[in-house]
Formats: C-alpha cells, sequence, structure tokens
C-alpha cells in the first residue's frame, strides 16, 4: 500500500509541474477521480520553543486535531513518506492539511526527513508555517542588513496589509500595538525585512531607519510549496500573538477545520439590592469580615446603588450595545426596604428597566452554603456535630433560599432562566482549606430547584464540573475591582495594602506570596486606580475576551455605585477591542447557560478527539465529519458553504471573523456531516 502510494505522489508531482493538476485546497475546482482525501488535522513539530507552543495552544483552544512529533524526544517518530500519507479505500491520503514547524528547516536542509516533508507539502498543496525565523532570501525576504531592522518591537505598532485584511486576516482592523508591559524588560524580538520575489505580506511595520515598511508575517510561495513565514518571537500570552492567532490558524487550514473561536466577553454583577459592606482605610480591613475587628459595618457606611445609578447603568448599556446580567438578592434588598421606611427608588428604577438586563438566581439573603462556619478563629473553620462530622447547612434550607429569591423575581417580571445560579461567594462548593468537599446536600437542593449551571469561581476551579446528576459548573473569572471599594481612592488604599512590603507600609502578602508580585511604591490614591490598576485589569480581561474563553467575569453592584468604579474598566475593554477588531468580528455577550453549553461541549468534543471517534476530511470541495451519535462537531468554513440535508442543501453555520461556523450534527437520517464548499 505504502508502494502504490509512493508511486502515485511521484506522477501528481509531475503532473502539478506541466499544470495539468493542482491538489488540495488551492485548486478546488480539480476534477473529482483525481482529488486526494486531505485528513482535518494538523501536524506540529515542537522543537519546545514557545512560538510553536503557542500555536499549538491556539489549536487546541479552537478543537482542530493535531499531532505533535517532539524533536526532543528520542523515540518520535520519523518523518517518512508512509508517516504523511498512504490510501484509503484505494484514495490517496495525505494526513495532515497543514504543518507548523519552529522555523523552514527544523530537520536540517537537504536531510531525509526535511525532503519528505516538503515533498509532501508539494505533492498535496499542504501549506506549512514556520513559527519563527529570521529574515533572509531562504524565506523570502531580504537580510535585516539589506534595509531592513532586527530589534526590540516593544510598544511598535504595525499594520495588517491590504492582502492580509482581504485574506486571512480581514478579522482585524488594520493596526495594532505591541505590547510594552515593562520598559525595563524586552519583551518581544523581531527581524523586519523587505519581501523579495513569491512573497506576500500579511503584517509589516515601519522599518525604524526610515527606509520604507518590512514583514512580520507573510506567505511565501516557491519550489510548489506555500510559507507563512514569522518573524518575530511570541508566547501564546502576549496579546499580538492572541490578535493574530486566529489568522495564522485560518491560514495553516485555508479557512476549512474542526473546531470554532470566538471573542466572548459577559459581566456579571454581584448582589444587585443588597449592601455591600465598605473598606476602613484606617483599620486597612473591611468591617463585618471575620478578622476586622468591630461589628458588621463599624465606622463605615455599606455601599449601595442609588435610583440614579441605576439609571447610569441602563444608560450605559444602550450607548455601547452591551448587556449586563444582574446578579440578585430580593430578600437582601426587601430587608434594606424594610429599614427606610418601606421603600426603595433603587429598587422600582431596576425593575423599571427590568428588560433591559440578563437576571440571575443569586439567593433569597445571600447566605454560606456551605458548612456551618464557627468564627471563633481567624480563619473561620468548619463547625462540627457532636460526632466530630463537619455541620452543613441543610438541602431544605439551601433549597428555600434559591426557590424563593427565583419566586420573587417571577413575581416582579424579570426575564430569568430558573436553570441558572450564583451562590453567595460560590459557597456550597469545596472552599480550601476549611471545606475540602462541596456540601453533600447541595446537589439535591440544585435538582429540587431544576439548577443546570452552577457559578464557580475560575480562580479556584477552572474546569467545568459536575454535581449531582444534571448540574454543571461555570466558572467566572473574578474581576480585580474590589466588592468592598465604593471610590477610586478607596480601591487604590485597598490595592496599596495588598500589593506594597510592610517597609512601605502594607500588609507585606505580595512579599510571602509567591504569586503576588510588590509594588515599587505605593500608588497614589488620588491617582493610582485609573492610571494603574484599571489599564491592567483591563489587559487582563480583554485577553481573556480575545483568547477564545467564554468564561464570565464578575464584580459587585457596589462597583456601580458612588464612583462606579467599573465603568472605566469595561469601557476600556470594549474600546481596546473595537480599535483592534474588524465589524465581521464583534464580541460575543452570552448569557450563563449559553457560557456553560459552550464549556460543555467543548469538553465533549476534547473527549471525542482524544478517544479517536472522530473522522474527518476534505476531498474537492467536500467535507465529511463522522463522530460518536449525539456530539456536537464544531466546524469552521468559508462563507458560501452550505450542508447536504437527505434532500437538498442548506446554508451552513453563522458568520463571524469572514468565515461561518458552528456546533453541528448530522441531519436526521445520515451518519455524517456532509459540508460543500463554495
Amino acid at each position: 500500500m505504502a508502494h502504490t502510494a509512493h508511486r502515485w505522489r511521484n506522477a501528481a508531482a509531475v503532473l502539478t509541474a506541466a499544470g495539468l493538476l493542482a491538489l488540495g485546497p488551492a485548486a478546488p475546482g480539480a476534477a473529482a477521480a483525481g482529488e486526494p482525501r486531505i485528513d482535518l488535522r494538523v501536524l506540529v513539530v515542537d522543537n519546545g520553543d514557545s512560538p510553536v507552543r503557542a500555536i499549538a495552544a491556539q489549536l487546541e483552544s479552537t478543537g482542530i486535531p493535531y499531532t505533535t512529533v517532539d524533536l526532543n524526544d528520542a523515540d518520535r517518530p520519523t518523518i517518512t513518506d508512509t508517516f504523511l500519507s498512504d490510501t484509503v479505500n484505494g484514495v490517496p491520503r495525505a494526513r495532515f492539511q497543514g504543518v507548523v514547524l519552529p522555523n523552514e528547516t527544523p530537520f536540517g536542509a537537504g536531510s531525509a526527513e526535511q525532503t519528505a516533508l516538503e515533498s509532501y507539502e508539494r505533492t498535496y498543496g499542504i501549506p506549512q508555517v514556520d513559527a519563527y525565523t529570521w529574515a533572509h532570501p531562504g524565506v523570502g525576504l531580504d537580510h535585516t542588513g539589506d534595509g531592513g531592522w532586527a530589534g526590540t518591537l516593544d510598544g511598535r505598532e504595525a499594520s495588517v496589509t491590504t492582502e492580509g485584511r482581504t485574506g486571512y486576516f480581514g478579522y482585524l482592523d488594520g493596526a495594532f500595538t505591541f505590547e510594552d508591559n515593562d520598559p525595563a524588560v524586552p519583551e518581544s524580538y523581531g527581524f523586519v525585512a523587505r519581501p523579495r520575489t513569491g512573497f506576500t505580506s500579511y503584517v509589516d511595520i515601519p522599518v525604524p531607519s526610515g527606509s520604507g515598511r518590512g514583514s512580520l508575517i507573510g506567505e511565501y510561495r516557491h519550489d510548489g510549496r506555500r510559507e507563512l513565514v514569522v518573524t518575530f518571537a511570541y508566547n501564546e500570552h502576549q496579546q499580538q500573538f492572541r490578535v493574530l492567532a486566529r489568522g495564522i490558524v485560518e491560514w495553516l487550514t485555508q479557512g476549512v477545520h474542526l473546531g470554532r473561536a470566538r471573542n466572548y466577553f459577559a459581566v456579571h454583577v454581584d448582589d444587585v439590592f443588597a449592601p455591600d459592606s465598605r473598606w476602613d482605610t484606617e483599620r486597612n480591613c473591611t468591617p463585618g469580615d471575620f478578622d476586622c475587628a468591630g461589628g458588621d459595618g463599624e465606622g463605615t457606611t455599606p455601599i449601595r446603588m442609588t435610583a440614579a445609578d441605576a439609571q447610569y447603568a441602563a444608560q450605559w448599556q444602550r450607548e455601547r450595545g452591551f448587556t449586563l446580567d444582574m446578579v440578585y438578592n430580593a430578600g437582601s434588598g426587601e430587608e434594606w426596604k424594610a429599614q427606610h421606611g418601606g421603600t426603595d427608588a433603587l429598587t422600582d428604577r431596576l425593575l423599571a428597566d427590568r428588560a433591559r438586563y440578563r437576571w440571575i438566581n443569586h439567593t433569597y439573603t445571600h447566605p454560606f452554603l456551605g458548612c456551618v462556619q464557627d468564627t471563633s478563629t481567624v480563619p473561620w473553620s468548619c463547625a462540627e456535630n457532636a460526632d466530630g462530622s463537619t455541620r452543613y447547612m441543610s438541602r431544605a434550607d439551601i433549597s428555600a433560599e434559591i426557590r424563593n429569591n427565583y419566586n420573587w423575581g417571577v413575581a416582579k417580571g424579570l426575564p430569568l432562566d430558573r436553570a441558572e445560579l450564583v451562590t453567595g461567594e460560590h459557597s456550597g462548593l469545596r472552599t480550601l482549606p476549611q471545606q475540602p468537599d462541596d456540601n453533600p446536600h447541595l446537589a439535591g437542593a440544585l435538582a429540587d430547584n431544576g439548577i443546570r449551571w452552577l457559578a464557580s469561581d475560575n480562580s479556584r476551579e477552572p474546569e467545568q464540573r459536575s454535581l449531582g446528576t444534571g448540574t454543571r459548573t461555570v466558572p467566572r473569572h473574578p474581576m480585580n475591582v474590589y466588592y468592598n471599594a465604593g471610590t477610586d481612592e478607596e480601591m487604590a488604599d485597598e490595592y496599596n495594602w495588598i500589593y506594597t512590603s510592610a517597609a512601605d507600609g502594607g500588609s507585606g502578602v505580595c512579599t510571602t506570596n509567591p504569586a503576588a508580585t510588590c509594588l515599587d511604591e505605593p500608588l497614589d490614591t488620588a491617582t493610582g486606580y485609573r492610571e494603574h490598576i484599571v489599564p491592567q485589569e483591563a489587559r487582563t480581561a480583554l485577553g481573556h475576551v480575545i483568547g477564545n474563553d467564554p468564561r464570565p467575569h464578575y464584580a459587585h453592584q457596589s462597583n456601580l455605585a458612588e464612583d462606579r468604579t467599573l465603568y472605566p474598566v469595561l469601557d476600556r475593554v470594549l474600546a481596546d477591542y473595537q480599535a483592534l477588531f474588524a465589524d465581521n468580528t464583534p464580541v460575543q455577550n452570552l448569557a450563563q447557560s449559553a457560557i456553560g453549553t459552550e464549556l460543555q461541549r467543548r469538553a465533549a468534543w476534547r473527549t471525542a478527539l482524544a478517544n479517536g471517534s472522530v473522522t474527518a476530511y476534505r476531498i474537492g470541495d467536500t467535507v465529511t465529519v463522522t463522530a460518536p451519535s449525539g456530539t456536537q462537531i464544531p466546524v469552521t468554513a468559508p462563507e458560501g458553504t452550505t450542508k447536504q440535508r437527505l434532500i437538498g442543501t442548506t446554508a451552513f453555520g453563522t458568520p463571524y471573523a469572514g468565515r461561518r461556523s458552528a456546533w453541528t450534527t448530522p441531519e436526521p437520517l445520515q451518519s455524517a456531516v456532509t459540508l460543500k464548499l463554495p
């Protein structure tokens, strides 16, 4: 069989050179009888460097299957004709639709492995990405000494060229800036050079010497092959890679692949209707917390939105085209109302605008739903029963908190999804170190109330998991915008306490915690929040947004009150996003249930890929995918793609970033998903 495939490839190479037959994605019009099968899988040749790892991470996140060959593994497979291709049912098969290499010749120019790989790419029309290389004629560029430049790219602005915008980088607005998070530390290095014949630049940058522009990413067509040449170093977390990653992968797969990627941003506002305790700038703690002397709220005024704050929230949403999720505690609001003359302008205003928001049940009075807390020690511990077992909140009490809050919302006409729940402090779930296990009564109470999607803290549990038989968690990103600070100055004061050394007047936690970094000097409390904290937090959130991460972020109602500290962060995220991305790539603002569904589908898809139970390939302009029954299959394809039905076809997917994508399954009475490419 291997011998037959070898003869076919030699013949095909001759025909291609003669212009009689072109294969693979480059020539969708070739005769069906001569078309090979191209499996929808990527080959990643890994030398351990961060650029290759970054592209592999993008493949993983998108849901694209790939095979890794580790150059540092003595037992790795050898790259040969038979490793790269074979025949299936008499049809020649290319086992990989694209190849990611550390550089243009990782096996050595002229070596048997390099020759086999280049022959494979030439025969089947397979694209190759050079994850990071230097500028030289071997990759279609001048040397940097010939009017180019090499150096640190930190803070420099790059642009997507006209060819890039009309091609696979058309989801970008045109320009972006390389990160410069620390002026004292070089973060990105690159080679900038002018293209030679056969090279088309997709992303370029002005040559610092003033001699025109030089390429950072471009396509080099030569010797019957195509290479995407990247001449700057990066890792998977840097913003410039995150911005460009989609285009690199779309070029690699020629816009036809398993998996899908979108940019998500959802923001939950917890404790709506309830007041939040305030940070005491004198005692450097929050009255009411177990480690703060004094009674609950002693010496400070609780933070709570006003009707004017609610009116501003509705206006802000309208102007930004963005919907907030109001995570509410009705009982806490009713208690506040009873203590303040039986009226509450905030509740009236929010209810008047109820349809403008999404609403999520946060329990009636925001109790701790885990173990009964023994606060006689700091930190608190779980109280015990007489037999030494942990004392937990009961199933009936948990269920009542969920049910009463939901019923109140229904009576007030809130647009609720009964299946969604956020517990106070994510309580009920395991809380280390005090409560290493979930409250054993939690899953039953969730089932009693039809809860399918329960929020969890992403900083503690980043992966979705099941509770009982019908509930799954939805991890949420905590925002570094404190619940107990109503003003910019309080925010900066608390930040200083956490992130400065004891010698500088802080808690010193940043010195003892290896995961923390101390400030060089305390922030100016008058300006520190807007000038330091906001840009930092917005950059972190934007990284999630452009990283195909659907997990929601969460803050608190206190952050919409007084100085309205949340809005500068959200405005910065949205403005930076809009400056980077074209109109065809809008932020996806999903409800908690939709986010939970997305995470669940991804987990099932990863399992199907790991089990080897997915088959996907392209023959000419037809894509065929099979997976275990009931598996939702993520697919991305060009505009104009149709899906085959038993009789006729229908448009495939929904548009995003210049492509169409969807989670899909075979049509009734069909065993496979069949797509027809334009």
